[in-house]
């Protein structure tokens, strides 16, 4: 179990996942605050709200969906640098920082590709002789 989990969090861009992930909850939940308040926002919090979400969605594109790890880097940084404008500076900084964090991760990583095992030598025979 632990190996396979281990496996599928190295097959694809996780912790800049996670980071974009957490600025887009954080950036989304500030605006959602008790109706008393939300009434006194009025249509701001929209923004905020959908800025949120697609970073959310961008961060969860980069776990199951590691080829779109470009497009997902490009519009999860994108979107936490409009956050630091639109939506309370960002989720007070919190979320922007998280968000270029995470999809600059997602942006640069980088598949590792399978090595080959080397294939194992028949019982009984002797390595063959190095030539100096």
């Amino acid at each position: 179990m632990l190996l396979t989990w281990r496996r599928w969090r190295r097959g694809r861009p996780f912790w800049g996942g996670l980071a974009t992930v957490l600025a887009g909850a954080e950036i989304c939940a500030l605006p959602l605050a008790p109706l008393k308040i939300m009434l006194q926002q009025g249509i701001a919090g929209i923004p905020s709200v959908l800025m949120g979400l697609v970073m959310i969605v961008m961060g969860l594109s980069a776990w199951f969906a590691p080829y779109y790890r470009g497009l997902a880097g490009v519009l999860t940084v994108l979107c936490a640098a409009a956050a630091l404008v639109m939506s309370n500076l960002g989720g007070f900084l919190i979320g922007t920082v998280l968000g270029i964090l995470g999809g600059s991760m997602i942006f640069a990583w980088q598949p590792v590709a399978p090595t080959e095992p080397e294939a194992p030598e028949a019982p009984g025979t002797a390595p063959a002789p190095c030539e100096p």
